[in-house]
């Protein structure tokens, strides 16, 4: 199973966030950490703001901010409310599957469980655990992450 670049920027944007959590950041900081079109990203941002995710804070020092704890988002939901479909073949789309097999054919059953445990993976994740791992990572690295230098260099030459 693949996901669309839509759920792949909306969990950066979230990692992101978690990782900067004591300040606001712009759209323009997480487009540019991840070399993502600002455009895109927004509409991406706009949606995980409707969500819940995320909160905006207008103004000349606004930004973007969680609007959850990280250890209440969980990856799996996220997943499910960004991705258009879980179709993994054809034959999941009754209006338009023209599959000859398709009224005896096990296979869309057992596609069907392997979608399932995928999802049941990612819901025992939490954007917690993933900022967790990052934040390891940084400390074994014996510094800075490279999202909080591109943001740290962002906000010094603004």
């Amino acid at each position: 199973m693949r996901l669309t670049a839509y759920t792949d920027y909306s969990l950066r944007t979230l990692i992101f966030l978690a990782l900067n959590r004591e300040q606001l950041v712009t759209v323009r900081h997480i487009a540019d950490a991840h070399g993502i079109a600002k455009n895109h990203l927004t509409k991406v941002v706009h949606h995980l703001g409707l969500l819940g995710y995320i909160v905006t804070v207008r103004g000349r020092n606004g930004g973007l901010r969680l609007g959850r704890e990280p250890c209440e988002i969980i990856i799996g939901e996220v997943v499910r409310n960004t991705e258009t479909d879980f179709y993994m073949a054809s034959c999941f789309d009754q209006a338009s599957s023209g599959c000859i097999y398709s009224a005896a054919c096990s296979l869309k059953g057992e596609l069907a469980k392997a979608t399932a445990a995928f999802l049941d993976v990612l819901d025992a994740v939490t954007l917690e655990q993933m900022a967790v791992k990052e934040e390891r990572k940084r400390v074994a690295e014996g510094g800075t992450s490279a999202v909080q230098l591109h943001f740290k260099a962002k906000s010094n030459s603004a």
